[in-house]
């Protein structure tokens, strides 16, 4: 399994840097010179070195060995960048392909599944199907979704009163 790390938004100055859009939680593990990116473009397939990274305006601003001037930065325009994930045993955190497909369990009973998670700009949200036909947002945190289980394959949840009602 890869996960997205990020994107090329656009090319940037005449000496081919791009613009990349992160992705990652871990962008400092990620792009970092000397490391090669593994990016889709479409069809097409690109093996990139980085050569240079820096920070701009909440993006990265990144060439590479491969790319010598803007013509082919833009060539590189809506490559996504791809990487297999980080295992750190001390995390406490999921990866959304890891809540995808959990059952939902409330008070002991199998109400539903997981099939997907929207980032918030404060908080997650996990996507549930109910088995009723509804569809349900439940926070994604600590107090209503006290217990993931990937070796089972289900969360608790203790929502509010009404919340699977909306």
């Amino acid at each position: 399994m890869e996960l997205l790390i990020g994107r090329v938004v656009k090319s940037h100055g005449i000496k081919g840097e791009v613009a990349v859009e992160v992705t990652t939680d871990s962008p400092e593990a990620r792009y970092t010179v000397g490391e090669v990116l593994h990016g889709k473009q479409g069809k097409k397939e690109h093996e990139l070195t980085i050569a240079t990274v820096r920070p701009h305006k909440g993006r990265l601003l990144i060439s590479f060995d491969e790319i010598p001037d803007r013509t082919a930065a833009d060539s590189l325009r809506g490559t996504q960048f791809f990487a297999a994930p980080i295992e750190d045993p001390d995390d406490d955190g999921f990866y959304d392909h890891e809540l995808e497909g959990l059952r939902v369990m409330l008070d002991g009973e199998s109400i539903g599944e997981v099939t997907g998670v929207t980032h918030g700009p404060t908080q997650s949200l996990l996507e549930v199907a109910l088995e009723s036909g509804k569809e349900a947002l439940v926070p994604f945190v600590e107090e209503i979704v006290p217990e993931v289980d990937l070796e089972e394959g289900t969360c608790t949840i203790t929502p509010p009163e009404g919340l699977l009602d909306l």
